[in-house]
């Protein structure tokens, strides 16, 4: 079976990526990408009987015996002046997040 992802292929994904690869890493990702795909084909030629429920876990997914949604409600924390407590830096009841330093993307 031939490479799903060709030399020429996967060259232009890496100039889409903008990735500096080595021509040893570029044949190894390149393999490793092919062997993952064919992987997938190998799973989906699987005959599958379309009859079998869906299952999470080896129980069957039904509304019946999913979780309920709750609603989506605010409600106050009970204590928050035990939470701000805990907090390095406080002000006027917020806590004081330390910036993070970041660089400008040339």
């Amino acid at each position: 079976m031939p490479d799903e992802i060709s030399p020429e292929l996967f060259a232009h994904l890496v100039d889409l990526a903008a990735l500096e690869l080595t021509p040893d890493e570029s044949d190894y990702l390149r393999q490793q990408m092919n062997n993952q795909l064919k992987a997938i084909n190998e799973l989906v030629s699987i005959p599958l009987n379309s009859e079998i429920v869906v299952a999470s876990h080896g129980i069957a997914y039904s509304p019946e015996i999913s979780s309920k949604n709750r609603k989506d409600e605010w409600s106050a924390y009970p204590d928050p002046d035990t939470l701000l407590k805990q907090a390095p830096e406080v002000e006027n009841d917020y806590i004081i997040v330390p910036e993070i330093p970041h660089k400008d993307l040339e």
